[in-house]
């Protein structure tokens, strides 16, 4: 999506408690504080880190679609997949300007000039999208006449019927089991109202729009943002009602490439732990000018450490290979260097093709290299098919500093 703020008070976000898979809203930090002090890379030694943050954009391989900016917060922080399921379409921007994108259970959408309420990302009240094309010239005929059907006919007519207002004194509302609401002069009872009250109530599925109705032997209600279904076997689930809208509306739902988009997972959220790399007693400043060049990079603390002599001269977070595309390990040295080049090729069935790779120095001759990373600043993370990216200011420091020769160290 193309929206560079963060999520804040302007937008919606749903927490709620739920019985159901024990759902909780994860509020995580998303910087620590990483820099050190360091001097001019092109005219001196230095010690820095690079600040690392959380990815705007992830993958979600379920599916094939992503999750980005505003969209992910929304669903990182409203409980995820068990409250809106993956996304299934890829975001659609609509000829209003608004944002949308479909997930099995809900829509979201993001309104750059808010809605009545200022609110400018929200999950859609796509309830009344199911609601039947003839309800309004059917009222009348259940009003006046009970014409004689067989049992499908009068199942779809009392699931039309479901849809009118519902009277408020045939309710029990006095044992706690069902609850009306005035707003859209329906109820929710028994094994529903218990699953919509466990749920957060109208935080989460909004007001309901029917009373229940029976199709083929399943129980359904609607809802502002869903439907409900229940079965004695199964008892109350939600209803893939986003799938059914995009199925309904057909919607492009074919899977997207990956690229260098990390693959969701929790862990991406959390900041790593801070390393703490073995270096030898000195300095920056007493660093022997003709000691080795070489580079010694950590796998599990995803960091990098270049020493001149047995002195750190340099230290930074990187990203290597994901899973499946694992960075090699062992004793190599640079073997060409390559000012700046397109990567295009495929890799585990993934193809991938990155414009204008900076400072490239290969260090294998399967392709793999130690390279500046424009696309991303998620360092600290594995993220690659397999080689070392750099922060863009290092990368073009250690360019200049190191030659075909040097030797990197690379290790778990």
């Amino acid at each position: 999506m193309q929206v560079a703020q963060s999520l804040s008070g302007s937008a919606v976000i749903r927490s709620k408690s739920m019985s159901r898979g024990g759902i909780l809203a994860m509020t995580l930090a998303m910087f620590s504080l990483l820099l050190t002090a360091a001097m001019p890379l092109a005219t001196s030694a230095q010690s820095t880190t690079t600040a690392w943050s959380a990815p705007s954009t992830v993958y979600i391989p379920e599916t094939g679609q992503t999750l980005d900016q505003l969209f992910l917060d929304l669903w990182r922080n409203s409980g995820g997949a068990e409250s809106f399921g993956y996304p299934i379409t890829k975001e659609i921007t609509q000829s209003n300007g608004h944002v949308i994108q479909y997930l099995q259970y809900a829509r979201f959408e993001y309104w750059p000039e808010g809605d009545a309420n200022g609110n400018t990302v929200f999950t859609a009240e796509i309830g009344n999208e199911l609601r039947p094309m003839a309800l309004q010239r059917s009222i009348a005929g259940f009003a006046s006449t009970k014409p004689k059907q067989d049992g499908t006919a009068l199942e779809t007519a009392r699931a039309t019927q479901a849809w009118l207002p519902a009277d408020a004194s045939k309710i029990n509302l006095v044992d706690g089991t069902s609850y009306f609401s005035e707003e859209t002069q329906h109820s929710v009872q028994g094994d529903f109202n218990t699953f919509w009250q466990n749920t957060g109530g109208t935080d989460y599925l909004g007001n309901p729009l029917t009373e229940q109705y029976t199709l083929s032997g399943v129980t359904y209600q609607v809802f502002d943002r869903g439907q409900l279904s229940f079965t004695k076997d199964a008892g109350v689930t939600l209803v893939p009602v986003g799938q059914l809208l995009a199925d309904k509306y057909k919607l492009d739902q074919k899977q997207t490439d990956q690229g260098d988009v990390p693959t969701y997972s929790e862990d991406l959220f959390i900041p790593p732990p801070t390393p703490e790399p073995v270096i030898a007693a000195g300095t920056s400043q007493n660093a022997d000018p003709n000691g080795e060049l070489w580079l010694d990079v950590n796998l599990s603390t995803q960091y990098m450490v270049v020493y001149r002599g047995n002195v750190s001269i340099l230290e930074t977070y990187v990203s290597t290979g994901r899973e499946g595309f694992e960075t090699p390990t062992g004793t190599f040295f640079i073997n060409s260097k390559v000012g700046t080049q397109t990567m295009e090729g495929v890799l585990g069935g993934e193809y991938y093709n990155v414009p204008d790779v900076p400072d490239v120095m290969y260090f294998t001759d399967m392709g793999h290299a130690i390279h500046g990373a424009y696309w991303h600043n998620n360092f600290g993370s594995v993220m690659s098919h397999g080689c070392i990216n750099l922060p863009m200011d290092v990368a073009d420091w250690l360019f200049n500093e190191a030659s075909v020769g040097t030797r990197l160290e690379i290790h778990y």
